[in-house]
């Protein structure tokens, strides 16, 4: 899959240079362009192709949803998330009502971060995955990759720290995968336990099921990260 194309926008240039660095760290993104100014950020984007906006509201020259305003106007399919300090509700409404995909609060830590970049990886993997979806759970699916969910709202029977061990087991698998006794092995879980989490992230779209040989009987199912750099 191709890189997803950034433009970073911020009046501030260093922490302009910092959201740069902390996106060119993350897997699957690249930088396009560096912008302080909507004048400039406009610039960038009639340019060349931007797939998403990391879009600062307070600009010198003009309010940063302006830009969001801008964008729809056009049709645009570009994708904006706010990067701001703003907490006014209003601010939020508005910024929703524009089809900000989504609001990080200054100040943030890098993993707060990296979680809207992977997050909006994998809801970008998905749309364009297929063309239609066929049933109401498959919209769902999509909207809670993107949106994201609290830990208690995670399937009876299921705990987050567990999930996390899951997701740290196969970020360091890469590429290769694991199957479900291996994540259980790594874990400290039974088999039945790790497939259940291993289920459960392949339905989110944030890990890809593929069949394994190399013995006899029946192939094993393998996991492995989605391809997008997210979990």
């Amino acid at each position: 899959m191709s890189l997803i194309r950034v433009l970073v926008v911020d009046d501030e240039p260093l922490i302009a240079e910092a959201h740069r660095a902390y996106t060119e760290k993350i897997d699957g993104f690249t930088v396009t362009g560096v912008a302080h100014t909507a004048r400039d950020a406009m610039a960038a984007l009639r340019a060349g192709p931007v797939d998403l906006v990391l879009l600062d509201l307070n600009l010198p020259d003009k309010h940063g949803l302006e830009i969001a305003r801008a964008l729809r106007a056009a049709g645009s399919g570009t994708d904006v998330l706010a990067v701001t300090s703003a907490r006014d509700i209003a601010m939020v409404r508005q910024a929703v009502a524009l089809g900000v995909t989504h609001y990080l609060l200054k100040p943030f830590t890098f993993a707060a971060f990296r979680d809207k970049l992977d997050r909006y990886a994998r809801y970008r993997s998905q749309l364009l995955a297929a063309a239609e979806v066929s049933a109401q759970h498959e919209i769902d699916r999509v909207l809670a990759t993107l949106r994201g969910a609290p830990n208690d709202t995670l399937p009876k029977g299921l705990d987050a720290r567990t999930l996390d061990l899951v997701v740290q087991a196969l970020r360091e698998a890469a590429a290769q995968g694991l199957s479900a006794a291996e994540v259980a092995a790594r874990i400290g879980a039974s088999r039945v336990t790790a497939r259940r989490y291993l289920e459960y992230l392949a339905d989110a779209g944030r890990v890809v099921r593929s069949p394994r040989y190399g013995g006899p009987g029946r192939p094993e199912v393998g996991y492995r990260p989605a391809s997008t750099g997210g979990e």
